[in-house]
C-alpha cells in the first residue's frame, strides 16, 4: 500500500504511448512487425498473380522502416533479403537496371548506418534515464507500506514530462516524538524546484529527530530557505506546507499549515476539511513571525487524512469551475486507502482534461488506535 503511483490515465496514457517517438519507451509491436509484414505481403502478392506486378518499389521501404525497431545486424539481413528477392523468378518482380540495384544498396547501406547511430543513442539515454530516476529517487525515494502506525500511499505526477520529481513533495518519518509527515508545494515546478525541494526534505528529515514540537520543525524548514535565498540574488525561494504528527498510539494527529490548503478527514463515508489556522510559508521568515497555530485531533479507527496540493485542489476544467476534491471523494472511496490516490486521480483527469501544474496526493490512515483497542479487548 505504500507506493507512489504515477498512473496517467486518458490523454497522458495516449501520450506514453507515443512516447516511442521520443525514444522514452521500446516501439510498439506493430512497428517492429511492420517491414517483416510488407516483406511477406509483397512475395505472397506477386507468387498469387498469373502476371507480373509493379509492386517492388515497396520492398525499397522496408530497409528505412526495420531502422525504427531494428538494429544493424536485423537491418543488414532485411536490406539483403529485399536485393535478393527482386532476382528471384518466381516472385515476377521487375529485375531493377543497374541505377535502381545501385539505389537499393545505398538505401540499404544508408540504414544500416542509421540504424548503427540510433542503436548507441537509444543505450545513451536508457544510462541517461537510469541515472536520473536514481538521482530523483534519492531525493524522494518511494513511501514505506507503514510508518509505526501509520499506513500511507502516495501520488506524484511532475507536471514536466519525463521526469519523477518536481515542485511537489512529501515525506513520512518515524520520530522519537511520534510519526511525521510532510507535503509541501515549492515555488515554480519541473527540474527547476528539484533543488529547493532536496534542501526542504533534508530539513524535515533531519528536525523530525530532534526538534520536540512542529512549530521548530516548520522554523527549521522555514531557516533552511531562507538560508538558501540569501546566497541566490533574486531567488525569492518559498514554501507552502503541511506538517502533521500523530501520537504513538495514533489516536491522535497535530497539525501545522504554512501556506498549504488543509487536509480532508474521511470518517464514516463523509469528508470534512479540517479547520487549519494557515501559517507563512516556508521561506518568508516564519521564525520571525508569530508562529501557526497546531490543530488538535481526536482520531477513531478507519479514519483517513487525504492531503493534496495544490496542481489537484486549483484544477479546472473546461468552463474555469475548480476541481471539488471533498465533494466527489467520498463517491470514489471503496474503502482501500491503497486505490483511494488512483481513483481520484483518474476522476480528475476526466473532469480536467490535461493537468498542467505538478499534482500530488498523501492518504495516511492510522490504525494504531484500532490495534490499541482489539489489543485492550484480549
Amino acid at each position: 500500500m505504500g507506493r507512489v503511483t504515477t498512473v496517467r490515465p486518458g490523454r497522458d496514457q495516449d501520450r506514453d504511448r507515443r512516447s516511442w517517438l521520443r525514444g522514452a519507451a521500446p516501439p510498439p509491436i506493430w512497428v517492429r512487425v511492420l517491414p517483416v509484414a510488407l516483406l511477406g505481403v509483397v512475395c505472397a502478392t506477386t507468387l498469387a498473380s498469373s502476371e507480373p506486378l509493379d509492386i517492388g518499389f515497396l520492398l525499397g521501404a522496408i530497409p528505412p522502416l526495420a531502422v525504427l525497431s531494428y538494429g544493424p545486424a536485423a537491418t543488414a539481413i532485411l536490406g539483403g533479403l529485399v536485393i535478393g528477392l527482386f532476382h528471384v523468378p518466381a516472385l515476377q518482380l521487375n529485375r531493377p537496371g543497374n541505377s535502381d540495384l545501385l539505389t537499393l544498396v545505398f538505401v540499404a547501406v544508408l540504414s544500416v548506418f542509421v540504424a548503427f547511430v540510433r542503436s548507441h543513442r537509444d543505450a545513451q539515454l536508457v544510462t541517461v534515464r537510469t541515472v536520473a530516476e536514481a538521482a530523483q529517487r534519492a531525493v524522494a525515494p518511494p513511501l514505506p507500506e507503514r510508518v509505526g502506525p501509520v499506513r500511507c500511499t502516495g501520488l506524484y505526477r511532475a507536471a514536466q514530462r519525463g521526469t519523477l520529481v518536481g515542485g511537489d513533495f512529501f515525506d513520512v518519518r518515524e520520530s522519537p516524538y511520534g510519526v511525521r509527515a510532510v507535503m509541501g508545494d515549492v515555488q515554480g515546478h519541473g527540474l527547476s524546484a528539484v533543488a529547493t525541494v532536496a534542501s526542504l526534505l533534508g530539513a524535515f528529515r533531519e528536525s523530525v529527530l530532534d526538534q520536540r514540537d512542529l512549530e521548530s520543525v516548520a522554523s527549521r524548514l522555514d531557516r533552511r530557505l531562507v538560508v538558501d535565498s540569501a546566497a541566490v540574488e533574486h531567488a525569492e525561494l518559498f514554501a507552502t506546507g503541511m506538517l502533521l504528527e500523530f501520537s504513538a498510539d495514533a489516536r491522535a494527529v497535530r497539525i501545522v499549515a504554512c501556506g498549504h490548503p488543509p487536509p480532508l478527514l474521511i470518517r464514516d463515508g463523509h469528508a470534512t476539511e479540517l479547520a487549519v489556522a494557515s501559517g507563512m510559508p516556508f521561506g518568508l521568515g516564519l521564525g520571525d513571525a508569530s508562529p501557526a497555530e497546531e490543530l488538535s485531533v481526536e482520531l477513531r479507527p478507519g479514519d483517513r487524512l487525504f492531503l493534496a496540493s495544490d496542481g489537484v485542489l486549483e484544477a479546472r476544467d473546461e468552463s474555469g469551475a475548480f476541481y471539488p476534491l471533498a465533494d466527489r471523494i467520498t463517491a470514489l472511496d471503496d474503502g482501500d486507502p491503497a486505490t483511494l490516490t488512483e481513483h481520484v486521480w483518474a476522476d480528475l483527469v476526466r473532469y480536467c482534461g490535461v493537468i498542467r501544474d505538478d499534482a500530488t496526493m498523501l492518504v495516511l490512515a492510522p490504525d494504531g488506535a484500532d490495534r490499541v483497542d482489539r489489543t485492550d479487548r484480549h
